[in-house]
Formats: C-alpha cells, structure tokens, sequence
C-alpha cells in the first residue's frame, strides 16, 4: 500500500536537549480513510427509487370532440350527411372505429416495450430505480446463475431474470460468478454485469484499511468508521490474554497489549453481517501471522548478537521496528535508522526518539514533555519501550533483522533529506547547514 506521508525531523543529541529539533506532526503518519459511512444491507441504492407508472396508455373517448361532432337539429345537412343518416350513421362512424382500433395497437404496442423495459407485469414488477442510479448488491457465497439473477431483479438492477439466465449459461459463466459486495448501475447491459461478477466485488463499502505506524487506539478509529464497530468495543477486546492462547507470538507481549500486532493490510469484510471486534481483530492477528512467517528471526537475532552483543527476542525485534517505523520517512532509511538504534543500545547510550514520547503526548512532544518520567521517554531511560510504540511495516521489521553495517549513532532526516553522522560534531554541523 501507498504510505501515508509525513513530515519529522527529528535530531539527536546526548544532551537531551531536543528543543531544536523539529518535530513530527501529531499523530505522525497521516493517514486518509474513506469517510463515506453507509449503513450496511444486502441491498444499498444510493437514493431512493422514484416509482414510475407502469401502467398503459388507456384511450378515452373525448367529451369535447364527440359533442364537436354533433350537429345541430337546427343546422342544415349536405347531401352525404343525409346519406348517411338513413345509412344509420356508418360513414361517421367507419373513422371513429379504425381510430379505437389505432390507439389500441399503440396500447398494446406500449405495454410490450414497458414490459420488456421495465419489467412490468411479466414478473410482478412495476417499478424500478432511476436509469443511471447506482445500487448495491451482495451476492452470497455459492451463488449460481438463478440466485444471482433474483438478487439483482429484486435491487432493480436488471428487469427480466431469464435474460441474465440464458446469457449467462450462454457465456459458460455460472459457475464463476463471485460472491462479495458489488455496484451496479441501473440500466447496466447484462454482458457487462457478467464481466463485473467474473471479474470480482468492486464496491469499497466494508473494507478496511489499516495503514503501517498506527497505534491500536488509532486502529480503532479507523475500524469505527468503516465498519459497525465501535472503537470502544475494539480497544475493549484488544488485550493480548484473549488471544494469547490461540496466537503463541503473543506470548511475551508487554501490559497486555496488542500493540504491535494489528497488521497494517486492506481487508474485505463485504457482505458479511457478523462483524464483530472479535472478527476483526483475529483477522489482523492472522494476517500478522502469515506476513511475518516470511521473516527469519532467528538469524537476524543471531546477527544482531554478533554484531553487536545484543540478546533480542521476536518482541524487541517488534518493539524496536515500531520506533523505526515513526522515525525513517522513505523505505531505504530504516536499515540505516535501525543501525543508528542498534549502535546506540550496544554502547548503552539512551534511543532519545522523540516518537516514543508521541506514543504518550499523542501530539507534538515539547521540551517540557522530555523532562517527563515515563518509561516511554527515552531521553531519560535507556533500552527499549515497554511495548511497541505502533504496529510496524514489514520493511520495518526487515531492517532490524538486517541492519546495515555502520558506525552512525545520529541522524537528522527531514521528508526530503537526511544526514547520517558517525560523531554529535558532525551531527550538530549538519543541523547547522540545514537550518
């Protein structure tokens, strides 16, 4: 996924002074969620259908038009006129008939288009949404061709089912019509909705989005807005001790936090009625497990030992991917980003991030905030943050596993530079140039 963009720049010193530096925006990645909120059901339109009549054009005998016919007693008559009354009147009314039976064929004739059309009468329909309005559809999972057809009838997507039947058995598609959330149009061609259920859901309505670099509470606020969750719930359900047991890597999380585990990745919760906390959470928790399956901590543990004399398990791994993750701004930093951090914890120096007093502020760290005892500081405490300060990328975590080999202990990184320095003179030299 795209990452968010941010702005930090943040500077060390061993002072503990971080007065001068400037600093990360509240929050720190920023992030964009989608903030159309639409309740969820298995059939959405985007506004209300319109009723049209359906009902046929029904010819009415004219009340002026047949008094203008009549002719006074009074007024004389022509010799056809005459003619045509001891005929009985045929001659006036010859016209009128082939005139009803005109407007019946006209009758007729538009009942069948409204028929085909609308679907009016044919299968009990006698409305539908606005041509061009979009509507949403979810078509269950085993959905054949004939559930898929009365799925759509009923949104008023299409108007005749046998039509859809037949193009579909036509095309060989019934058997690879997907389940999941769609948006159709109205007045849509049926070849192209087939294509469009070939092909996949393409409606955004019950997706998620977890950016990397979040916090739980900050997952929980994005989860309240995409789904019918509320983030009270989720953040009440986010202890590790109700899933430690069925996740092992969740074993030595700190506080009992979850901190760290909340898998940053887009997931599909389309159509589904029973999305709870719960469900959203394990899914994250197996995400997590699946990506991380890819990683070989053991030998980047190993190196990290040789290296620098540093014991780390699988959670300091996470817990100092979190702080690379708040700190590096483009993917090429971390592995330079992390030597820095792994340089300073061989030589016992403090990590001095002022991400990790974020993770407490919420916002702007101050200079004042520094001078606060928490074991987040890390101006103040030396080692790592009790638990992870957010859910860390991949790349993250990679670039602890496989640092780069340096002698860096600062860095001073804006979101279009960034200067790597081995001593504070050279560190304070390239602040000073880039004032």
């Amino acid at each position: 996924m795209t990452e968010p963009q941010r702005r930090r720049s943040p500077r060390f010193s061993t002072g503990g002074g971080a007065a001068s530096s400037s600093r990360p925006t509240a929050g720190g990645k920023r992030f964009s969620s989608g903030g159309d909120r639409r309740s969820r059901s298995h059939v959405r339109a985007a506004a209300q259908p319109t009723q049209r009549s359906a009902a046929g054009v029904s010819p009415r005998a004219s009340h002026s038009r047949r008094a203008a016919g009549m002719q006074s007693l009074a007024t004389p008559r022509s010799r056809s006129q005459r003619e045509a009354a001891r005929r009985g009147g045929h001659a006036r009314k010859a016209p009128i008939v082939a005139g009803v039976v005109a407007a019946l064929v006209v009758v007729i004739a538009l009942f069948l288009v409204l028929t085909r059309v609308f679907g009016v009468g044919a299968e009990g329909q006698d409305s539908l949404p606005n041509q061009g309005q979009q509507v949403e559809v979810v078509i269950d999972d085993g959905s054949g061709a004939n559930a898929v057809a009365s799925k759509l009838k009923d949104a008023g997507v299409i108007a005749n089912t046998d039509d859809f039947i037949t193009q579909a058995r036509k095309q060989k598609a019934d058997s690879q019509l997907k389940s999941g959330a769609y948006v159709f149009t109205v007045g849509q061609d049926i070849d192209s909705i087939i294509s469009q259920l070939i092909s996949g859901p393409n409606s955004t309505s019950g997706r998620l989005t977890i950016p990397e670099g979040l916090t739980v509470s900050q997952t929980a606020q994005l989860v309240s807005e995409a789904l019918s969750v509320s983030s009270d719930d989720f953040i009440a359900r986010a202890k590790a001790s109700n899933y430690a047991a069925d996740y092992p890597f969740l074993a030595d999380a700190a506080d009992d936090s979850l901190e760290g585990f909340l898998c940053p990745k887009t997931y599909d919760f389309s159509g589904r009625s029973d999305v709870t906390a719960d469900t959203v959470i394990r899914a994250m928790l197996d995400q997590y497990q699946t990506d991380v399956a890819s990683l070989d901590f053991a030998s980047g543990e190993a190196l990290i030992a040789d290296r620098y004399g540093i014991t780390m398990s699988d959670y300091d791994v996470i817990r100092l991917a979190s702080i690379v993750e708040r700190e590096a701004v483009t993917d090429g930093q971390r592995p330079k980003v992390a030597s820095v951090f792994l340089n300073r914890l061989k030589v016992g120096m403090a990590l001095q991030s002022d991400a990790t007093m974020m993770y407490v502020t919420g916002g702007e760290v101050t200079a004042d905030d520094l001078k606060t005892q928490s074991p987040y500081n890390t101006y103040l405490n030396t080692g790592l943050t009790p638990t992870p300060i957010c859910t860390p990328s991949l790349d993250s975590i990679k670039a602890v596993l496989t640092p780069d080999d340096t002698d860096y202990l600062y860095f001073y990184i804006t979101q279009t530079d960034e200067w790597f320095s081995s001593t504070y003179d050279e560190h304070l030299q390239a602040i000073e140039e880039n004032k």
